[in-house]
C-alpha cells in the first residue's frame, strides 16, 4: 500500500501585491498545523499547488481550509499516491506568475474551451486535429500523446514562438494539453491571440485523462515536479526512471556505479560528460569526490562532507 496521498489543483484569483507575504504565512502555519508537505507558488493571480500527507484526512481538511480562505467553491483536484515522501517540506514561492509564460494579462475566469477526458479521447481520433503539447522537452521525451507535437522548449515562455513555428496553420482545430492543466490556461488564450482559430484544451491535464483512460492514447509515463519523477497510466511513482545524481535531471539509463558498484542511473547529458571524465559513472557526488581522488580504489566508502 502506498504510504502518501499526493493532490494537485490550482486556482486563477485576484490576490494584493502587498498581501502575499501574510497569506504565505497563513498558509505556512495552517501547512505546519495539519503535516502537509508540499510546494505552492503563490501571486496576485492566484495559487498552484502539489500537496502531500500520510494523512488523507489531515489533508482534506486543510485544502478544505485553504479553498474557504480564497472563497473557492468548485476546484479540479487531480489525485496520485507515493510509497516516499514526494516533498522534504513546506515551501511557499511567491512569483508573478503562477505559471510563467510572462504573459501576466493572460488570467482566465472559469473554463475556456475545456474539453472533457472524454471529449479529448474521442477527438484524437479525428486525422484531421493538430495535437499539442505545451510542456517541456524532456517531459515530452518521458511520455506523450500518439501524433502530439513536440515545441522542443526548455521553459514555457518558449511556447508563443515555438507554436508559430512549428504549427503555422492557423485554420486547423489544435488540441493542447500539459501536465495538470493549468499551462494550457494561459497557451490557449496566447494561440487565439495569435490568431489560431479553433484551440481546445483538456482539462485537469494529463493526469485527469490517465484517471479515466489509463489504458488510453497516452504513451509512456507523465512527468511530475517532485521526487517521484514521474508517474504510470495507473498513477503510481515509476520504477523506470529516477533523478541524476550529478545534475538533478530525468535519469533512466542503468549504469554500475565505478566506486561502490552499486547499480544507479544516469542522464544522457551525464553519460556523455562520463566518457572524458568517468567520475561522473558513478552513484552520487559522494562516490564521484572519491572516485576522481583514487580510481584504482573499489567498494564503498564513508560518507562525509567535502567540497565539490
Amino acid at each position: 500500500m502506498l504510504k502518501y496521498q499526493v493532490e494537485t489543483f490550482y486556482f486563477f484569483k485576484e490576490n494584493e501585491e502587498e498581501s502575499l507575504m501574510s497569506i504565505r504565512a497563513w498558509l505556512m502555519g495552517k501547512a505546519q498545523v495539519h503535516g502537509i508537505t508540499g510546494l505552492v507558488i503563490l501571486g496576485t493571480e492566484g495559487l498552484n499547488t502539489t500537496l502531500a500527507s500520510q494523512d488523507p484526512e489531515a489533508l482534506r481538511v486543510f485544502i478544505g481550509e485553504v479553498l474557504s480562505f480564497f472563497g473557492q467553491e468548485r476546484v479540479d483536484i487531480k489525485k496520485s499516491f507515493s510509497d516516499k515522501a514526494p516533498f522534504k517540506k513546506f515551501v511557499v514561492k511567491i512569483r508573478e506568475e503562477i505559471v510563467t509564460l510572462r504573459r501576466p494579462e493572460f488570467v482566465p475566469e472559469g473554463e475556456h474551451r475545456h474539453l472533457s477526458p472524454e471529449e479529448w479521447h474521442e477527438m484524437l481520433a479525428n486525422d484531421d486535429v493538430v495535437v499539442v503539447d505545451t510542456r517541456n522537452d524532456y517531459e515530452y521525451e518521458l511520455g506523450t500523446f500518439e501524433k502530439a507535437i513536440d515545441l522542443e522548449i526548455k521553459e514555457f515562455t518558449e511556447f508563443p514562438e515555438k507554436i508559430k513555428e512549428k504549427s503555422p496553420d492557423k485554420e486547423k482545430t489544435h488540441l493542447i494539453f500539459c501536465t495538470g492543466g493549468i499551462r494550457c490556461e494561459k497557451a490557449i488564450f496566447e494561440m487565439e491571440k495569435q490568431g489560431y482559430k479553433k484551440v481546445y484544451q483538456l482539462g485537469g491535464g494529463i493526469l485527469n485523462y490517465m484517471e479515466k483512460f489509463p489504458e488510453g492514447k497516452f504513451q509512456g509515463e507523465c512527468f511530475v515536479f517532485d521526487s517521484r519523477v514521474a508517474l504510470g497510466k495507473d498513477l503510481t511513482p515509476t520504477k523506470k526512471y529516477s533523478l541524476c545524481p550529478q545534475c538533478g535531471d530525468v535519469a533512466g539509463i542503468e549504469i554500475e556505479c565505478r566506486k561502490c558498484q552499486e547499480p544507479s542511473k544516469l542522464c544522457k547529458k551525464c553519460l556523455e560528460v562520463a566518457q572524458t571524465k568517468p567520475e561522473f559513472e558513478t552513484c552520487s557526488k559522494n562516490c564521484r569526490y572519491h572516485y576522481k581522488r583514487n580510481p584504482k580504489t573499489k567498494g564503498p566508502q564513508q560518507k562525509q562532507f567535502y567540497h565539490s
